[in-house]
């Protein structure tokens, strides 16, 4: 087992702004992390400095307590899943997962007695004798696992292993990652993807990073936590709008009355809304930006006291059990919400309708995009 602690580490290639800034992370022992942002956030770059494949232009890296800055990757204990599985084509499948432990000395009955467990916990057993060339995606990316389990690492670390694979396969896949990490225990586990399906399904804790156009921001941390509390807690706009499919609606606004139970926005449309969050930093006329999630609108159920905004239906798509129905969201910019309505939504394009939403499930983000508090 091992864990992971970064302290105010930071890369830089050299003239150029840093691309990782002032990450301050603890990763503890049999944790599941994973780093999770846009592209070109530096995600990757981060884990490959964990790994040792890039060095560290400031800060300590230590695993299991232990300064790793200029220690050689094959000596820091942790094995690597690439996203292109790096198998050697001319080898079998047992030669791959054995390679590692084959350099390493290991005698022929260890060597023989991990491949085969391995195997067959990831069903490969019956696929051993066959080379790369032979095997599906899925199964290539089962042996670059396998070939990382053998070795028993203190830390594993995936680069988006996933992102070759069909959407169908992405699935299994990542269900057969969930239940290695459980059967295998001894070993704590960082994950990089884009993909936040994958990390709301897979983490223990989430890592989002900052990207675009603010570059004093970029490649430092947004947020770090469970993934229901980025989901239902988000500390910015930016993990708010990052976090949740389809994601979260925004609508400027003008304070209009503080209270203890929260707060009243006025959106451009002219209808106010009440959020409970603690306005107590606020003064009414403050800007601000209210957000809604697609699901927390819906159709008025005759329930007293429920507010509501009106607004005009401009398409809607029908997904099964449910639809996503596109509104206009009645601001000057002419901009578009969405609503995640049951069944077919029931009503149709171009249609005027009312769309509740409660107090409680309003976010309101201030003039610097940082969240309010909720109340409850």
């Amino acid at each position: 087992m091992a864990s992971i602690t970064l302290t105010k580490v930071q890369k830089a290639y050299e003239g150029n702004s840093p691309i990782i800034r002032n990450v301050h992370l603890e990763v503890g022992e049999n944790e599941f992390c994973v780093f999770l942002g846009p592209s070109g956030c530096g995600k990757s770059t981060l884990l490959r400095m964990v790994a040792g494949l890039e060095s560290i232009t400031e800060g300590e890296l230590r695993i299991d307590g232990q300064l790793m800055n200029n220690v050689r990757p094959a000596e820091r204990r942790v094995a690597m899943v690439f996203q292109n599985y790096a198998l050697y084509p001319h080898m079998s499948v047992y030669e791959n997962m054995a390679f590692g432990l084959r350099q390493a000395k290991i005698d022929k009955a260890t060597i023989d007695s991990k491949v085969r467990r391995t195997a067959a916990a990831l069903q490969l057993d019956g696929l051993l004798e066959r080379r790369p060339a032979a095997l599906s995606g899925g199964q290539r990316q089962r042996v670059a696992i396998g070939r990382a389990i053998v070795r028993e690492p203190g830390v594993f670390l995936f680069d988006e292993p996933l992102s070759n694979l069909d959407a169908a396969l992405r699935v299994q896949t990542r269900i057969e990652i969930a239940r290695l990490h459980r059967e295998f225990r001894q070993a704590s586990a960082i994950y990089v993807t884009h993909d936040q399906i994958e990390a709301m399904a897979l983490a223990d804790k989430i890592v989002l990073l900052h990207a675009g156009a603010e570059m004093e921001k970029h490649g430092s941390i947004a947020q770090i936590g469970a993934p229901l509390d980025l989901y239902h807690r988000p500390k910015s706009r930016f993990v708010a709008g990052f976090i949740g499919s389809p994601k979260m609606n925004f609508l400027p606004g003008v304070v209009t009355a503080i209270d203890a139970n929260g707060l009243e926005v006025e959106l451009t449309s002219g209808e106010r809304v009440r959020a409970q969050v603690d306005g107590r930093n606020l003064r009414v006329g403050a800007h601000v930006t209210l957000g809604i999630r697609p699901e927390h609108l819906g159709l008025p159920s005759g329930q007293p006291g429920v507010q509501t905004i009106r607004c005009a239906v401009r398409l809607v798509e029908r997904m099964g059990e449910h639809s996503y129905v596109h509104i206009d969201g009645g601001s000057r910019e002419g901009s578009t919400l969405i609503a995640k309505l049951p069944g077919d939504g029931g009503v149709t394009r171009d249609e005027r309708i009312e769309l509740t939403l409660a107090p409680d499930a309003c976010h309101v983000f201030d003039d610097r995009d940082f969240a309010l508090p909720r109340l409850h």
